[in-house]
């Protein structure tokens, strides 16, 4: 008589849409369910290195990816929580180490999102708050010097904001999204995000619209935090290809970021402000440069080089991807195009695809003036995703050329078979929700 196989485990998948059922909404902004939770599972927020707590609009991924670099250079161990992944769940859990952190491992993972759904025993969450909280079970059970933390939307109940006392509330520029969750104007946007603002905890922030700036300062006041302002407190800019950042203890002249565009010195000076802002760390400056210079945060102005889809393009030419999806992801990425046809002129085309909550309009008139090729696309698995006919319609408003395929890697042959005198720049764009799939067809997903 043969043993019998064990039982195979139910795949991950089926795990996260058994928690997805617990709250179908995607996303329900509210702390009352996060506290509850946070209290049966013995408050892991609790017990978490210090943290350093980001928010914003645009930029906080790669603020990020410079503290974590620049805390590692120095050789300190830094946790970090991220959202949304790209293709894989496991990239919005990074473990701190000696000599660099690790993605979390499948095995460890699925454990301590297993632990966190019986412990929750079916009362209503989300998924992001369930992500979350697999994120403080994890970082409160492995040493580390620091975590870093990314507010998944707004701040004021972002299930991240249950972190009583970070070591700073870091803001990113604030512009306007999600505005059926945040509010319709600017200014009630920066209120959701200056929520994260702690009692005397140094806040630090980007460049940002008056009346952005207005919210934030009034709360810095209110809750007596320090204040570190772009443009008031630090200044960083671009010298001879260089980094130049200043503020009242001096100056530091460092390397370029090698994330691409205009808007990585700023977010670069960002992490610099942060870091100087808590003095915890005592850092060097050779520490400083080597996390700008070695900062790498996928899908954000990155050149695809090699790989299945790039292969599928017109030869010898240029393929970048950015996750870009709002007016003001929009303007950087066509700055970042602008400063590449300043340096090696080509015809461009954007390949976009969209989430229908997103305008469009606003997104494309940013590359209204670089290009008047625009192909649409769907976003790959996502019942939410803008139909083509839709985007094509907001380019053609806009003057634009625009053709409709059924994928990235059907857009990129078709343009194969078109005849250039030099060979095109490619920009997929429009949502991160597209990016994950094209790094994951490309076989080149995140490490």
């Amino acid at each position: 008589m043969t043993a019998s196989a064990a039982p195979s485990q139910p795949s991950f998948e089926a795990l996260i849409a058994r928690i997805s059922a617990l709250h179908p909404k995607r996303i329900d902004l509210s702390l009352d369910r996060m506290r509850g939770l946070m209290e049966r599972l013995d408050h892991p927020e609790r017990k978490l290195p210090p943290v350093i707590h980001v928010a914003g609009t645009n930029g906080k991924g790669s603020t990020v990816a410079y503290l974590r670099a620049i805390l590692e250079a120095s050789g300190l161990r830094v946790h970090v929580f991220t959202s949304p992944y790209l293709v894989r769940l496991n990239e919005c859990y990074r473990l701190g180490a000696k000599g660099g952190g690790k993605l979390v491992g499948d095995d460890e993972l699925r454990e301590t999102f297993e632990h966190c759904e019986r412990i929750n025993a079916g009362n209503p969450i989300t998924i992001f708050e369930m992500e979350t909280a697999v994120a403080f079970c994890l970082f409160a059970k492995h040493p580390a010097d620091v975590a870093l933390l990314e507010v998944g939307l707004g701040g004021r109940l972002d299930s991240t904001n249950v972190v009583e006392t970070p070591l700073a509330a870091v803001i990113t520029p604030v512009s306007m999204d999600h505005m059926e969750f945040l509010g319709d104007n600017l200014t009630a946007i920066a209120g959701e995000k200056a929520a994260i603002i702690k009692r005397k905890v140094p806040v630090v922030c980007a460049e940002q619209a008056p009346e952005a700036m207005a919210v934030i300062e009034a709360e810095a006041n209110r809750m007596r935090a320090p204040l570190h302002a772009a443009g008031q407190q630090w200044h960083v800019g671009v010298e001879r290809g260089r980094l130049v950042y200043q503020d009242e203890r001096g100056l530091m002249d460092l390397a370029a970021p090698k994330l691409f565009g205009r808007h990585q010195f700023d977010n670069a000076g960002l992490a610099i402000a942060t870091l100087r802002a808590i003095d915890t760390f005592k850092l060097s400056i050779a520490a400083y440069e080597a996390g700008i210079v070695n900062a790498e945060w996928p899908a954000r102005m990155q050149r695809l080089v090699s790989g299945s889809l790039v292969c599928q393009g017109p030869q010898g030419s240029e393929v970048w991807l950015d996750g870009g999806h709002n007016a003001e992801g929009g303007r950087v990425a066509a700055a970042a195009l602008g400063d590449l046809e300043e340096r090696v002129s080509r015809p461009l085309v954007v390949i976009a695809g969209m989430m229908a909550n997103k305008d469009a309009n606003a997104f494309l008139a940013n590359f209204a003036g670089l290009t008047r090729h625009i192909i649409a696309v769907p976003v790959p698995g996502r019942d939410n995703g803008m139909a083509p006919d839709k985007l094509a319609d907001a380019a053609r408003a806009l003057g634009m050329r625009v053709e409709i395929a059924s994928g990235v890697d059907a857009a990129l042959q078709r343009l194969a078979t078109l005849a250039y005198e030099v060979p095109p720049r490619i920009l997929i764009t429009g949502s991160l929700y597209l990016a994950g799939p094209v790094l994951a067809a490309n076989g080149t997903p995140p490490a």
